[in-house]
């Protein structure tokens, strides 16, 4: 693949360029603790990812907080233990506190000086724009689930994108998608003939941990352990 090529990057922004499993942990761990569960922090990602593509399929029009609520409700009543309604608002209101890969905003910076950066997100407005205090990206367009009404992998976050990409100029060929979740974006990508790179985070551990394993066709161009790696790929071609 000839990186030279694009003019335009599309991103998922948790898992890729957020630590959202650290972030989801952060308050799943010690609401567990509390109430005498002894899973790990993989087992509680699992099953919590679980609930969440559960609730985003059904409640499509619902903003990312109510859909965290819901779905730690779910996860609750799966592992046999009650999520009060504070510890669901506490999961709801986290997504601001989510830290940034320590990669994400140098490589990001180094990207924007090539190429025009789209963001497609499953979360709010509002949770994008706390994230983006860490991340400092320069974005040419913000596509979140408010906007489009439903959550990848839908097709509402790729119609929009169209519409984007006519907006800035830049045509089908010219984009590559950048994402973590095969499920999410990379199964999406494929039935929309999108070419894209999977940024593979979780490449030293096993599992799916948060990310639900795909259920449908996928393929991916290119794969890093990293955004780091991807920008130094990116600098190298240039």
């Amino acid at each position: 693949m000839d990186l030279t090529t694009f003019k335009a990057l599309s991103f998922d922004c948790y898992g890729t360029l957020i630590d959202w499993e650290s972030g989801i942990a952060a308050v799943l761990s010690p609401w567990a603790r509390s109430a005498g569960l002894a899973v790990s922090d993989e087992e509680l990602l699992l099953e919590y990812g679980r609930a969440e593509s559960a609730m985003q399929a059904s409640t499509p029009g619902a903003l990312y907080p109510e859909v965290l609520a819901a779905a730690f409700r779910r996860t609750g009543e799966a592992l046999g233990a009650d999520v009060s309604d504070e510890w669901a608002a506490r999961l709801g209101a986290s997504v601001p506190d989510w830290p940034a890969f320590p990669d994400s905003a140098e490589a990001l910076a180094r990207l924007a000086s090539r190429y025009q950066l789209i963001i497609l997100s499953n979360v709010h407005r509002a949770g994008f724009a706390g994230s983006n205090r860490q991340l400092h990206g320069e974005f040419a367009a913000i596509v979140t689930a408010e906007d489009v009404g439903a959550y990848k992998p839908a097709e509402n976050h790729f119609r929009a994108l169209d519409t984007t990409l006519e907006s800035l100029g830049v045509a089908r060929s010219e984009l590559l998608h950048v994402a973590q979740s095969l499920f999410h974006d990379h199964v999406p990508a494929k039935r929309e003939g999108l070419r894209s790179v999977w940024i593979n985070r979780r490449h030293d551990r096993p599992g799916w941990g948060a990310t639900p394993e795909p259920s449908g066709e996928f393929s991916y161009d290119l794969e890093f352990g990293s955004m780091g790696e991807f920008a130094d790929a990116v600098d190298k071609a240039f």
